[in-house]
């Protein structure tokens, strides 16, 4: 069975446009012109996956990410937003509040296709590999969970990507381009930038744990042994 897609764009050129390149690609599309439609037509469907433009008239697009990372439903929708090429705030604030993935306009619809590819593989069951403990932190990639202390941590897809990825290597540095192209699954060029924003997230979410993901200056991050305050 195909992956369903939903879409949430205002423009109609654009939203056609979209919709003609997934459907030829073998997706399904839902799509709607505005945030509240969406919502609607979002929890009648339960996509895999959803496109999501950041200027919609009525509701914004980042009322609609908020909303959908607040409801155990959703929350671990897989979601790529479409921003302005100049608009740099509106894309870290749609990381802030959940996103796994962006693209500016005007864009490729094979760039689009790619990345949509890459997010449904790493959304999905993925390959078996072993649970990780360490510091009070457990991964367990079969049921794709993290807990801190018994305590499940609502994690995106990409998020649970990254935190597998770097538990599945204590001890080593990892620089944020091979963290873009392991755990991204291509290559941004200078966008690094993702990367911190994703990490400063993830901390955040894990609380004390989030110590276990160390910052290298100049190269990227290490996740390790929490470290003891000495006095």
């Amino acid at each position: 069975m195909s992956e369903l897609v939903m879409l949430i764009e205002d423009e109609k050129e654009i939203r056609e446009l979209i919709r003609y390149n997934l459907e030829r690609n073998g997706f399904q599309v839902y799509a709607a012109a505005d945030g509240e439609e969406g919502l609607q037509r979002l929890r009648a469907s339960h996509p895999d996956v959803l496109v999501l433009d950041l200027m919609l008239p009525g509701r914004s697009g980042l009322d609609v990410l908020r909303e959908l990372r607040d409801s155990p439903k959703t929350r671990d929708l897989p979601v790529i937003i479409l921003t302005a090429r100049s608009a740099e705030m509106d894309r870290l604030l749609g990381f802030e509040h959940g996103a796994d993935d962006y693209l500016t306009k005007p864009f490729s619809p094979n760039e689009l296709v790619a990345r949509l590819r890459a997010l449904l593989r790493r959304a999905g069951p993925g390959q078996a590999a072993g649970t990780v403990e360490i510091g009070g932190l457990r991964v367990d990639p079969l049921a794709r969970e993290v807990t801190c202390g018994g305590r499940l941590v609502p994690l995106t897809p990409r998020e649970f990507d990254l935190v597998s990825f770097l538990a599945r290597h204590p001890g080593r540095v990892i620089s944020r381009e091979e963290l873009l192209r392991k755990v991204w699954g291509y290559s941004y060029v200078g966008e690094t930038r993702t990367v911190a924003v994703h990490v400063g997230r993830v901390r955040a979410k894990l609380g004390e744990q989030g110590r276990l993901i160390e910052t290298v200056q100049g190269t990227g991050y290490k996740f390790g042994a929490p470290r003891v305050d000495r006095h």
